[in-house]
């Protein structure tokens, strides 16, 4: 695990880009793709502000969702729908390289959609992302991967349904630990003074929280602002 702390929320926006860069461009370069996963929250700000800066083959990206709320594209609760208004404009990025949850359906059958659709977009099983772009809520939640939620054992599903979220709105898919561990690299980017407890006690009280459980078998970054990182 590498902890980069910059100085603020414009130091995390830049950090984040020069990562996004290189490690797309070495996916492109020796697999032909990238594979990255977008979560929503405060993640969304840092991307649309930081990915217009990079330099990469656009047309090569295939974005998925760590986790995505069961809510019409159009409801304010819709991350691709965020994406969609907010990246794609800035970027040569376009809507079919997103793999979007279907609309009009049951939680459990969203999640079980996703799932084929990342088979497709694989061409595998074995879902390997080059990235997985994550945030943390004041919980020490990731994903839709809650305290003392089942979900926290979930070893079979790729990717599940959650109908009982504690945030808002209840029903989400969401990644699963098989699968944002078996990434190449994640990377979480964490900002202000309300983070800094939830950020102390994973890092440095070790406890077991949601996202102390991402230990990729790739690459973990945390990326922190002076506020986040101010009890390390």
């Amino acid at each position: 695990m590498t902890i980069i702390k910059v100085g603020d929320e414009a130091g995390i926006i830049n950090k984040l880009a020069s990562y996004v860069e290189k490690i797309s461009n070495d996916a492109i370069l020796n697999r032909g793709k990238f594979f990255i996963g977008l979560s929503g929250g405060s993640v969304v700000k840092y991307l649309c502000e930081g990915l217009p800066k990079v330099d990469t083959d656009w047309s090569k990206w295939v974005l998925a969702f760590c986790d995505e709320r069961v809510v019409p594209e159009d409801s304010e609760d819709s991350t691709f729908g965020t994406y969609e208004k907010q990246l794609i404009p800035k970027t040569n990025l376009s809507r079919n390289q997103f793999l979007i949850i279907k609309q009009g359906v049951s939680a459990e059958e969203a999640a079980r959609d996703y799932t084929e659709q990342l088979k497709n977009a694989f061409k595998s099983d074995d879902f390997k992302f080059d990235l997985l772009l994550l945030g943390m809520g004041p919980d020490g939640h990731t994903c839709s991967l809650f305290p003392n939620h089942p979900l926290l054992k979930e070893a079979t599903l790729q990717v599940a349904s959650i109908t009982d979220s504690p945030k808002p709105p209840p029903e989400r898919i969401t990644l699963t630990y098989p699968v944002i561990n078996n990434a190449r690299n994640c990377i979480f980017a964490i900002s202000g003074a309300g983070k800094a407890d939830m950020v102390r006690r994973i890092l440095k009280d070790n406890e077991d929280l949601p996202a102390a459980r991402v230990q990729p078998q790739g690459s973990l970054y945390w990326i922190l602002d002076e506020a986040a990182a101010a009890t390390l």
